[in-house]
C-alpha cells in the first residue's frame, strides 16, 4: 500500500511520546529539532536518562555522539510528521482520541475543501527537511500567511540545500527562498546566490 507524508499536531508537547508510539507501529516520523549541547549538570542528568533501561521517552529527547550529549528541542511546539499508508493512518487517527476522558491527544491535518487528510507532496517534505538540516545557515520560521503570494518557483542546484524547491519571496529588505508545507508551515532560508537557483515550472 502506498505511503504518504502527513502533518500532525500533538497536544501537550508530547511529540516524543508520539514518536515512540509510531515506531511501535512501524511508522516513520519526523520532528524538526535543534540540537542543544548538554554541559555540566545537564550533561549528567541526560546521561542518566540515556542509561535508564525504562526511560524510553528520555532516550528520545537526547542524542549521544561519543562523549557529547545533545538535547533535541522541537523547533515548532507540538508539530510532527508521519509517513504512513491508509491503514496506518486510520490506526493513528483512532489513537489520537481518548474515549475515557473524551479528549483528543492531537489531530492530523485535514485537506481544506476536501474529505480526508492532507497529503504532503514528497518534494515539499524533502525540501522542508533539507531546510531544517541547514538550520545553522540562517533560516527562520515565518508566518504561513507570507507564503500566500509567492514569487518564482525555483530549485537549489548547489550547496547544503541542493535539491530543495521553494519560492523567491521578498521578506523585509531581502529576497529569500521560501520553503513551504502548504497550510502547515513556511521556512525562509538565508540568501542563496542566484547562480545556485534554477526556475521550475509549476
Amino acid at each position: 500500500m502506498e505511503k504518504h507524508w502527513y502533518a500532525m499536531k500533538v497536544f501537550y508537547n508530547k511529540v516524543f511520546e508520539m514518536e515512540d508510539l509510531l515506531e511501535a507501529y512501524g511508522i516513520e516520523s519526523f520532528i524538526a529539532v535543534q540540537r542543544e549541547e548538554q554541559k555540566g549538570r545537564a550533561h549528567s542528568l541526560a546521561a542518566r536518562k540515556l542509561a535508564g533501561e525504562r526511560d524510553r521517552i528520555g532516550k528520545r529527547k537526547f542524542i549521544q555522539e561519543g562523549p557529547m550529549i545533545y538535547k533535541r528541542n522541537p523547533l515548532v511546539a507540538s508539530l510532527m510528521f508521519l509517513h504512513a499508508d491508509d491503514d496506518q493512518l486510520s490506526i493513528v487517527s483512532e489513537r489520537l482520541w481518548d474515549p475515557v476522558v473524551g479528549k483528543a491527544h492531537g489531530f492530523i491535518y485535514k485537506d481544506a475543501g476536501k474529505k480526508g487528510f492532507a497529503v504532503i507532496p514528497d518534494i515539499q517534505m524533502e525540501s522542508f527537511r533539507l531546510a531544517i538540516s541547514a538550520w545553522n545557515h540562517g533560516w527562520e520560521i515565518v508566518d504561513a500567511d507570507i507564503a500566500l503570494d509567492p514569487g518564482d518557483k525555483v530549485r537549489v542546484t548547489d550547496g547544503p540545500m541542493k535539491g530543495a524547491e521553494g519560492y523567491i519571496k521578498r521578506i523585509g529588505k531581502d529576497k529569500r527562498l521560501l520553503v513551504c508545507i502548504e497550510g502547515v508551515i513556511a521556512v525562509a532560508t538565508s540568501y542563496i546566490p542566484r547562480k545556485f537557483l534554477e526556475k521550475v515550472a509549476e
